[in-house]
């Protein structure tokens, strides 16, 4: 199927916006991607050509776009009524994985690679009191190593990610946009979310706050309520947070992990800044925190490599294994 066409109709902008992006992300498909959201422009612009797939909002639909002679028409069906049984309908509000499949069956007769799991999600924290442990890079080589055979996430919660490959530009949404579409238009999260992924190899991230400053407004409540719609969307096997004192309910947060490590040094201040940071979690009564808590001294690391696809090799990347297979054991 190469060079094939597939041409998604919606006269909704924005859904027709954010799928294409979500389209997009996925490199292996076989088709050019071409969106419209004028019926006009599309009977103009795509006659004479060989479409492979016409997709098409149920509320754009008309007769007139049969003269196009698409080898498959699917409708997003927005009522949940089937108007016209002779045409492929795909629930258009279902997460957008889901509708990118059942399309994808419908054309190939095949599965769609990556499909989401049933397996439950679980949560790393991986927080540190200690300045300059390689918390960070820690993170990152797990979550790359994880999603060599699971479906990993990864979120960067530090007021200052310094990891310029993660950092969006000005026009990148980031986490501070997911927030926001979490509490707007809650049927639509699924897509928006999807839409936002990045990648690095076969690991998925939504960019970090621009402005770290903006993580101290996030209510507690906040992000629990965004991790369990993470969970609830039950795309991932593994979401690693890499977190910092930046968070309202942090705490609460790593109660929420099934694994939380804590990197630290073998030298004075660390020790006193990890047993403050003990006392802490024992006097407000997190007890459980600890108890899941493996704290590391990592080997000493000869220099790390300055591209973060080969933090997967190293002496890093064995320590990490190790922990990894502690975490799946």
């Amino acid at each position: 199927m190469e060079d094939s066409i597939l041409v998604l109709y919606d006269t909704e902008e924005e859904y027709a916006q954010l799928m294409t992006e979500f389209l997009k992300e996925h490199k292996d498909l076989p088709w050019r991607i071409h969106t419209y959201t004028e019926g006009d422009k599309l009977l103009r612009e795509e006659d004479g050509k060989q479409i492979s797939m016409l997709v098409v909002a149920e509320s754009a639909y008309s007769e007139k776009l049969m003269r196009l002679q698409p080898k498959c028409m699917v409708v997003l069906n927005e009522s949940g009524l089937i108007k016209w049984d002779k045409v492929c309908n795909i629930n258009k509000y279902q997460q957008a994985e889901k509708v990118l499949r059942e399309a994808y069956i419908e054309i190939a007769g095949n599965q769609f690679p990556r499909l989401q799991t049933d397996r439950r999600i679980r949560f790393i924290g991986i927080y540190s009191p200690v300045r300059r442990c390689l918390q960070t890079s820690f993170a990152l080589t797990m979550a790359q190593l994880l999603a060599e055979e699971h479906r990993t996430l990864y979120l960067n919660f530090e007021h200052y990610a310094g990891i310029t490959e993660l950092l969006p530009d000005m026009q990148t949404r980031d986490i501070a946009d997911l927030l926001y579409f979490l509490t707007a238009q809650q049927d639509k999260f699924r897509l928006r979310m999807q839409a936002m992924l990045m990648h690095r190899g076969r690991l998925d991230y939504i960019p970090p706050m621009k402005a770290g400053q903006n993580l101290l407004s996030v209510a507690a409540e906040e992000w629990i309520q965004l991790l369990g719609k993470i969970e609830e969307l039950g795309e991932y096997e593994y979401v690693i947070l890499d977190l910092s004192e930046s968070m309202q309910g942090l705490f609460d947060i790593l109660r929420l992990c099934t694994r939380v490590f804590t990197l630290t040094k073998d030298d004075r201040i660390a020790r006193s800044k990890i047993l403050q940071y003990e006392y802490i979690l024992q006097l407000y009564a997190y007890e459980d925190v600890l108890k899941k808590t493996c704290k590391c001294v990592l080997p000493q690391i000869r220099g790390l490599p300055e591209d973060l696809e080969q933090l997967t090799k190293g002496e890093l990347a064995e320590f990490a294994r190790h922990q990894i297979k502690e975490i799946c054991g």
